[in-house]
């Protein structure tokens, strides 16, 4: 995390992750989830084996309760699961302690949340700035990492305005700026559209595109709407918290 990212180090990037392609930056084995309700258990996944290659750009597709935002989670370990391995960049996540998996979370996870989830009373630099502020970066270090990502989203001119002050639009550029910050291995976006008008929607898209192909992040999306899904580049199916067949995200789409 010590070179800010820039277009400049989009190359290098490809590069870094050509090599590795084959290897799953995320596996899940035997994964389930349940929640206890007086005395029932209510299964939310069962099973479920997954393989993420490292450069990919997956979307989790699924009716409401399917179990898809849970298993978002458990791979971004915000929760954990009942049973069963996750595996993130070789670490075997369901093994670490809360505070472990809390310092893990802060360098290996880019978060895009379908409300942006900003502090109304932080500027967009100051959003963006907020998971370096867990890091030893100097404060120099931190303007610098802040400045590159704003610009990669198109808002450089916007560093000093509130939440308020932009639209959905810019918002969600915002919380994708500070999903970037930390350089993590991993992004996931929870409904990143689902706020958003259909045109804006497209742009945010096409800017987690630009992050996937140009940078190589590895992406994981949870979507309900196929045009958005035509996006990734693999789509994974959840009904009733078990992985169903995988179209191709292209050939799902035109199902609207």
């Amino acid at each position: 995390m010590g070179t800010p990212i820039t277009a400049a180090s989009t190359s290098a990037a490809r590069a870094a992750t050509a090599s590795p392609a084959d290897t799953p930056i995320v596996r899940t084995v035997d994964l389930s989830k349940s929640y206890r309700r007086g005395d029932q258990t209510i299964p939310v996944l069962v099973d479920i084996d997954l393989d993420v290659r490292r450069g990919d750009f997956v979307a989790l597709m699924g009716p409401s309760g399917s179990g898809k935002s849970t298993l978002l989670n458990l791979i971004a370990g915000i929760d954990q699961p009942t049973s069963g391995r996750i595996e993130v960049d070789g670490v075997d996540i369901a093994r670490l302690s809360e505070r472990d998996l809390a310092a893990w979370r802060a360098t290996h996870v880019g978060f895009v949340f379908q409300f942006y989830n900003l502090m109304p009373v932080l500027t967009a630099f100051e959003n963006v700035e907020l998971p370096l502020m867990l890091t030893p970066l100097s404060r120099a270090r931190r303007r610098a990492h802040v400045d590159a990502v704003l610009a990669m989203v198109g808002l450089a001119d916007r560093a000093e305005h509130l939440p308020n002050e932009l639209s959905g639009g810019q918002q969600q550029r915002v919380a994708i700026a500070r999903a970037l910050v930390t350089d993590p291995s991993l992004i996931v976006a929870d409904e990143p559209t689902g706020d958003l008008d259909r045109q804006t929607g497209i742009e945010v898209l096409a800017l987690l595109s630009r992050l996937n192909e140009e940078l190589g992040k590895t992406i994981i999306m949870v979507t309900h709407d196929p045009k958005a899904a035509a996006v990734a580049h693999r789509l994974v199916h959840l009904d009733k918290g078990v992985l169903g067949d995988e179209p191709d995200a292209a050939g799902a789409a035109g199902h609207d």
